[in-house]
């Protein structure tokens, strides 16, 4: 029986519990309805800016405070940036579970962002960038997202470029704070070693200074798809391909995710066995489903060499058709058993429950009950998962490529290779 309990505060914040009575740690952390996506076209990375801002200073901690008051009681506080949410997040014993709550009160309410923290962090930003850039197999997602959502704000990197972190302003960077970080558009998660009741008071003073309510507006997704190539002179070639998905609340959810489990996500998976295993074209190559609240992108990923890259793409733009053509029994059941055990593995985590708390809550307004998730990836039959890849690889493809590039087929060969 499920002990998760939710409770909404007069301020619309919502505070969710999932207790675990055999640990001694917490897991805490808020989890705010405002990333890349809700961002200006002319702040781009103003999300991630102010994340690692929040940390700098608040009216009554320096940002050595903050570190060292968590480093006394060991514990760990951390965020992270994504395109449709930001989250401020803390582990602790559980009997120091209100000084976590507290300090990430005080950070999402009395941040200083001054002036002269801001330059430092905007450096150290621009330098994260830079690594980034630096970083082909990391890079390359951001071109991929790119051009499948290209001139709006869910194609925009979610750490922004360096002309545009250098020029924001503390009264831009304020101004986004002020204008997103409201109550209603905010999940205080916590599991581990706490008592929902106590919580929910404690958050109702502790977050008393939350501005108003403001909307969540953002332009809906438009997927469109095409090429990015970038030449460079690197060791090996880094693809991603990929196909316009599926939202949260598609029906085709849960079979998405299961074909891209069979397809690419395992070392029994289609294209680990045929293209790593049986060809050795590739140390890295997998698949991935990511989902908004409005659609959502089906992919692949892999990295080789220059000279093998001409076999590579072939074989693996094969392979994604072929899944369309047929699976068998034995294939889907080690698919649903990796992600049950994978959904379930993550239970026992303080941390890892936490998020997948908060970000239900974010998404489809209420936790979902384990079982209900269990059960609906059980569901899933080979059947479903060709019909899926039927639908999913129909359309425009989307494809990337940085590296050698001499013998990367051109993108009008790799999409007929696509069809089905």
């Amino acid at each position: 029986m499920s002990t998760i309990r939710e409770t909404r505060l007069p301020s619309g914040l919502k505070v969710v519990t999932d207790p675990m009575d055999t640990v001694e740690t917490v897991s805490v952390g808020v989890w705010v309805d405002a990333g890349t996506r809700h961002e200006p076209s002319e702040i781009n990375g103003v999300s991630h800016l102010l994340e690692h801002m929040a940390f700098k200073g608040t009216a009554r901690r320096s940002a050595l405070d903050i570190a060292e008051e968590m480093d006394a009681v060991g514990g760990h506080l951390n965020a992270y940036t994504a395109r449709d949410h930001t989250a401020y997040y803390a582990k602790v014993l559980k009997e120091d579970a209100g000084l976590a709550l507290d300090i990430i009160a005080d950070i999402l309410q009395h941040s200083t962002l001054e002036a002269e923290e801001l330059a430092r962090e905007q450096a150290v930003v621009v330098q994260e960038i830079n690594q980034a850039i630096d970083t082909p197999d990391d890079i390359i997602f951001d071109h991929f997202q790119a051009t499948a959502y290209p001139d709006q704000p869910l194609g925009r990197p979610v750490l922004g470029s360096e002309e545009l972190v250098r020029s924001m302003s503390r009264d831009s960077v304020l101004g986004y704070m002020r204008g997103h970080y409201s109550a209603s558009r905010m999940v205080l998660s916590a599991s581990g070693r706490i008592d929902h009741d106590h919580l929910v008071a404690s958050a109702q003073a502790a977050f008393s200074q939350l501005p108003p309510h403001t909307p969540a507006i953002t332009d809906q997704a438009q997927y469109v798809g095409g090429d990015y190539r970038e030449d460079r002179d690197l060791e090996q070639v880094h693809v991603v391909v990929g196909f316009d998905g599926v939202a949260y609340d598609d029906p085709d959810y849960y079979a998405a995710s299961v074909l891209s489990t069979l397809l690419g996500g395992g070392m029994s998976s289609r294209l680990f066995q045929e293209v790593r295993e049986k060809r050795g074209l590739v140390y890295s190559i997998y698949s991935f489903a990511s989902s908004y609240n409005d659609g959502g992108l089906f992919g692949v990923y892999a990295g080789t060499g220059e000279d093998e890259v001409a076999e590579l793409i072939p074989v693996m733009c094969d392979e994604i058709v072929k899944v369309g053509d047929g699976i068998n029994e034995p294939e889907i059941q080690r698919a649903r058993a990796q992600l049950k055990a994978s959904i379930l593995m993550s239970l026992e985590s303080t941390t890892s429950r936490c998020e997948q708390l908060a970000r239900q809550v974010v998404v489809y307004g209420r936790p979902i009950p384990v079982a209900e998730v269990v059960a609906k990836v059980e569901a899933i039959t080979a059947e479903d998962c060709c019909r899926v890849a039927k639908r999913l690889f129909a359309g425009t493809p989307t494809f990337a490529a940085i590296g050698p590039l001499a013998k990367v087929e051109s993108f009008e060969q790799v999409a007929a290779r696509l069809k089905m």
